[in-house]
């Protein structure tokens, strides 16, 4: 059975930092991703990364604050997030796509984690 299990969510000042990590139990993914939904809004991709190759990509929005790594011998990917905006706000979620697809299109994935609350205070 496929199960993405994340943990390091919690809440800190803007500015502050927090890492989430996600463990992939059951298959090995060509990619992984994260994702966030704030109350009222869709759920929009913030960074995806390829395991072989660590090919990243990023939302506009995180550029230059967020980094997406992955541990391939713990089957682990970890989004680093550094000044932390109050938009950043959010349950963040750890998707795995269905097929080989790399990018940030929610649509295209179907394995998701249960979620970690991230909550940035002004």
């Amino acid at each position: 059975q496929v199960q993405l299990v994340e943990s390091g969510g919690g809440s800190v000042q803007a500015g502050g930092s927090l890492t989430l990590s996600c463990e992939a139990h059951g298959k090995t993914y060509y990619s992984m991703g994260w994702f966030r939904q704030a109350p009222g809004k869709e759920r929009e991709g913030v960074a995806a990364i390829t395991t072989g190759g660590g090919r990243t990509i990023y939302a506009d929005s995180v550029k230059e604050r967020f980094t997406i790594s992955r541990d391939n011998t713990k089957m682990r990917v970890y989004l680093q997030m550094n000044s932390l905006k109050p938009e950043d706000s959010a349950m963040y979620y750890c998707g795995a796509p269905a097929l080989n697809y790399f990018g940030l299109r929610v649509s295209r994935y179907n394995a998701w984690g249960q979620g970690t609350q991230v909550t940035v205070s002004s």
